[in-house]
């Protein structure tokens, strides 16, 4: 319930200042207007999927407490910049700013609103307890999001499914209380009261069979970055690299979860990451 709450405070902010912003921009989300409500529709779907990947980088320093290198305080923080630096070269891209978060279990994450202006942290975990061999290759991996555009990506496809789960919500819930107010003695309360209680519940029900699309999509990026980590360092220390992480959790924000590189034990329709023996498969079969 208090998740349901959350989802429908949070729906209402949102949805006010949108709805400010389409009435100066004269876009109208009557749902008796589709090409009015696919314009509003649009507009609610990007919003919150645009300002999350503008804000992704303060975002991820914030709440993880990644310190980003700016002078190296030792050979190892010097290594890991040189390290990204140099693969980062090899890909054509701007040197993402590095960091480090305080965190027991090997894990590392990238984010970024562009290819050139991105993060990638890794966890005091990772650096304790992997060989520079394989440091290295989940460096690659990182790399390898930031080079294949994944997090622009993953924000248009998101903002793609919000845009429908929004639409089809709104034209459902429609026609339902356009039916109920026509059986409603007192005029169109009921039925303006039943739209908006549907149209939460439709979102509710769209998103959630939505996010198998968006999952879909995460692990398939995963893969990717795995084989141009194995381009950039070799498929046996991206295998290595993986063969460590076993075992090894997560303590990411639940939010941030998809970002990091260790995944989850068993695979789902609603895993963000493949398992790791299903990543080690992939790149022994390559």
């Amino acid at each position: 319930m208090k998740r349901i709450f959350l989802f429908i405070l949070t729906n209402l902010a949102v949805m006010a200042v949108i709805t400010i912003i389409a009435s100066i921009l004269g876009i109208s989300g009557n749902p008796n207007n589709l090409m009015g409500l696919l314009a509003f529709s649009a507009l609610v779907g990007f919003t919150g999927s645009i300002i999350s990947l503008l804000m992704s980088k303060w975002v991820a320093k914030k709440s993880t407490g990644a310190q980003v290198i700016e002078q190296p305080a030792n050979e190892m923080e010097a290594w890991l910049v040189n390290t990204v630096e140099n693969q980062a070269r090899q890909l054509g891209l701007k040197t993402p700013e590095v960091a480090i978060y305080d965190a027991p279990e090997p894990n590392a994450f990238a984010t970024g609103p562009s290819k050139n202006n991105s993060l990638v942290a890794v966890s005091t975990g990772l650096m304790h307890s992997m060989t520079r061999d394989e440091v290295e290759a989940v460096l690659a991996h990182e790399v390898a999001h930031v080079a294949n555009g994944d997090m622009v990506t993953m924000t248009l496809i998101q903002g793609i499914v919000n845009t429908f789960v929004y639409f089809l919500a709104s034209v459902v819930a429609n026609i339902v209380s356009s039916a109920l107010s026509s059986d409603d003695e007192e005029g169109q309360g009921y039925g303006s009261m039943a739209y908006f209680i549907i149209q939460m519940v439709l979102q509710l029900v769209f998103g959630f069979l939505a996010s198998f699309i968006v999952m879909w999509f995460s692990r398939q990026r995963e893969y990717r970055a795995d084989e141009g980590a194995a381009q950039l360092v070799g498929a046996p220390k991206m295998i290595a690299a993986l063969e460590r992480l076993k075992g090894g959790g997560s303590s990411l924000p639940p939010e941030m979860n998809a970002m990091g590189i260790s995944g989850g034990e068993k695979d789902s329709l609603l895993s963000t990451h493949p398992t790791l023996d299903n990543r080690i498969a992939a790149l022994q079969n390559q």
